[in-house]
């Protein structure tokens, strides 16, 4: 485990604050981060600079940086062990005698630390040891001011209920959104189930915020980082997910299903007047998800369009009036690193107000997105919820991608000997025939 990071790595120079200074009162020397400041510093020497003082306390840009990318380093709750062992030792907290002075001075900074931390990372307090940390560091200044111990308590009130309210996720789809084999043509009447439920284009995009927003709100920001530390760059197939990102597999899940539910909407329907009223349904969707905001359910419901068995629909597709669907490709493409999908995510994060990086500046560029996903997640959905639209999204079948295919060929038959051969062969594996 590198234990000397490049400051660049951690922080821009001049963006964080003034230069430390020099130690008082005993306390341990820290060396400058920002102008000036040396080619590279210790962990040691990171950890040192989030401590607070009695006359010093870190901005609050480089709490979140650190305490979001430091545990591609180290572990949260060895983090936390050491920063609490560092102010013990630095305010001398463990002699018989304080300073309370000095105490009081310092308490405050330390309480603000430390709710800072409960409130953007709650799940690094899951472990009792976590907690344990908490309980021993304020305990050793609670003799100093009885309220230190009262907003200790209010503190882990607060950090229980955002961690109960962690654990009571939305009816996720981990483990449960298997895809359905087509084994039998599906009766022609089954493709209106949802227009049936939900007609009205403007009306599904709201619900599909309820649920992208319901699930944004699951995912706490450390799972981003979390990720990168799963993911092996020379093993392709090696998932990036662990019990540490669980909401954001789920949150990947979903897209994946929304993708498969727009595919299996277009392709269950016998006629092709059918399959073009659904499809066009579709493409207003997207142009209000477009309107709304709601980036996540757009790229989906494009990606579902987009996927072969239904992009090979000619005869389908001839009855359709394609003019928007193209305008919200374009704004899709993801030429120049989606270009115009990210200039259009700026105007809605613009709107949303008022109603360049390099190797060296890797990790607070990925503060600065992280914080940015931390404003989106915080949005209260204004619209009301339709449960039995919500439920649809969540359990309504979903073709599997050979059954995908499968209803393609049987809605508009195979054009090429590829085709042919690949109908041959999944008639013969999905359907049991020869």
């Amino acid at each position: 485990m590198p234990q000397t990071l490049s400051t660049s790595d951690m922080v821009t120079p001049g963006s964080l604050g003034p230069p430390l200074t020099e130690p008082t009162d005993g306390e341990q020397a820290r060396q400058p981060l920002l102008d000036g400041a040396p080619s590279s510093a210790s962990l040691e020497t990171l950890i040192q600079h989030l401590v607070p003082t009695a006359d010093y306390y870190p901005e609050k840009a480089y709490i979140f940086t650190f305490l979001l990318s430091s545990r591609l380093f180290i572990e949260p709750r060895e983090l936390l062990a050491r920063v609490c062992h560092l102010c013990i030792e630095q305010q001398q907290l463990d002699k018989p005698v304080l300073d309370k002075a000095r105490v009081r001075k310092f308490g405050p900074k330390l309480l603000q630390l430390l709710a800072e931390w409960t409130e953007t990372f709650p799940r690094d307090f899951q472990e009792e040891s976590a907690i344990g940390h908490l309980k021993d560091v304020v305990g050793r200044i609670a003799p100093c001011d009885e309220a230190y111990r009262k907003r200790m308590h209010q503190l882990l009130q607060a950090l229980h209920q955002r961690l109960a309210a962690l654990g009571q996720g939305p009816e996720g789809l981990v483990g449960t959104d298997k895809p359905i084999s087509y084994r039998t043509k599906p009766p022609a009447s089954i493709h209106r189930e949802l227009l049936g439920i939900c007609s009205d284009p403007y009306t599904l995009a709201q619900q599909l915020t309820h649920v992208e927003l319901e699930r944004l709100r699951h995912i706490g920001p450390e799972e981003f980082v979390q990720a990168f530390v799963n993911k092996d760059p020379l093993a392709g197939t090696k998932t990036c997910f662990s019990d540490k990102t669980n909401n954001l597999e789920a949150y990947v899940k979903w897209f994946n299903r929304l993708c498969y539910l727009v595919a299996t909407e277009i392709c269950m329907p016998a006629k092709k007047k059918q399959r073009a009223q659904v499809i066009e349904f579709f493409i207003d969707v997207a142009r209000e998800c477009f309107n709304i905001g709601n980036f996540n359910s757009l790229m989906a419901i494009i990606s579902g369009m987009n996927m072969s068995p239904v992009s090979r629909l000619k005869k389908t597709w001839a009855k359709v009036k394609t003019a928007k669907f193209f305008i919200l490709e374009h704004q899709m493409d993801p030429t120049g690193n989606f270009c115009n999908y990210r200039t259009a995510l700026r105007g809605a994060a613009h709107r949303s107000l008022t109603a360049h990086s390099s190797r060296e500046k890797k990790f607070l560029e990925l503060a600065k997105q992280v914080g940015e996903f931390i404003t989106w997640k915080q949005v209260e959905c204004p619209f009301k919820q339709d449960p039995s639209i919500t439920h649809y999204l969540y359990t309504a079948p979903i073709f599997s991608e050979d059954g995908l295919y499968l209803a393609s060929y049987e809605s508009e038959s195979p054009e090429n000997q590829t085709e042919k051969e690949r109908w041959k062969s999944l008639r013969s594996s999905i359907l049991g025939k020869t």
